[in-house]
């Protein structure tokens, strides 16, 4: 079963460019590192407030990259940027049209 897993974070508006670029960085890590991620998006809320979907194959592709990323450089590089702290949830996909 897939699974979606969404970041809540804000930036400063002079950083977005930073953020997405970042952002690219560590996707890609992610994916030469951990199989399963298949989707991402990033949707801007407001000036400050970003959403970011990860797509993934199943909980046990998504749990493992989240015990690994952390490691990664491109992973501290793009939260290093951020403001606060990050919140996410995650559910499983129950329906798609």
């Amino acid at each position: 079963m897939a699974i979606l897993r969404m970041t809540r974070f804000t930036a400063d508006p002079a950083d977005a460019d930073q953020v997405i670029a970042r952002r690219n960085d560590l996707i890609t890590a992610v994916r030469a590192a951990y199989p399963g991620l298949t989707e991402t998006r990033l949707a801007r809320i407001d000036e400050h407030t970003w959403v970011d979907s990860w797509r993934w194959e199943s909980p046990a592709t998504m749990e493992a990259a989240l015990a690994g990323a952390p490691s990664l450089p491109q992973a501290e590089a793009a939260f290093s940027i951020l403001k606060g702290h990050p919140t996410a949830e995650q559910g499983e996909i129950v329906d798609e049209r």
